[in-house]
């Protein structure tokens, strides 16, 4: 009966420990948490401070030393020049260089099926339509190449590339606008 009760008793203790430490650590967690919503804690860890960057070593901190920062500001002056009233304000004309245009020319070829040339051509130049590209394809079966349009570099080239690779193939080849 006495070893009953002891037993008892500890069981009941243990219990109370127990709960007592969940409590403990849930109120300490708890509060953790509300600090850190409240008040976020700075880090203490600064890895470059604590270890040297040669060896990996623990470097020495360096305590008690200040570092002036030095702020300069740049002040703008505008500069108005003054006008006679009833002039009028004059500014400078801005000098636009206009992009060399290249011509795409269509080569005749008796293999060509018109069909196909034609809608690859319609596909391909957005500018030109189905009677535009009929009258190229016939210009260059008689002379033998006809210009499909004037375009910048890139876009030429892109154009000519575009043909050369259609199933079957298109010539096509690229001369300068002044020539």
């Amino acid at each position: 009966s006495q070893l009953q009760s002891r037993n008892k008793l500890q069981r009941i203790l243990y219990k109370m420990i127990t709960r007592h430490l969940i409590a403990a650590l849930l109120f300490s967690v708890l509060n953790s948490v509300v600090e850190g919503f409240i008040a976020p804690h700075k880090p203490t860890f600064y890895p470059s401070v604590l270890y040297s960057e040669r060896e990996g070593a623990i470097a020495k901190p360096k305590i008690g030393q200040k570092t002036a920062v030095e702020v300069k500001t740049v002040q703008k002056v505008e500069i108005k020049k003054r006008v006679e009233p009833g002039k009028p304000v004059t500014r400078k004309a801005e000098e636009f260089e206009e992009a060399p245009l290249f011509k795409v020319m269509l080569i005749g070829d008796q293999g060509y099926d018109a069909g196909h040339v034609i809608e690859r051509i319609t596909g391909l130049m957005e500018d030109l339509d189905d009677d535009a590209a009929s009258s190229i394809f016939q210009q260059a079966q008689m002379a033998g190449k006809a210009m499909c349009g004037k375009y910048p570099m890139e876009h030429a080239e892109m154009y000519k590339e575009q043909l050369l690779r259609s199933d079957p193939m298109i010539f096509a080849d690229i001369e300068d606008e002044n020539e």
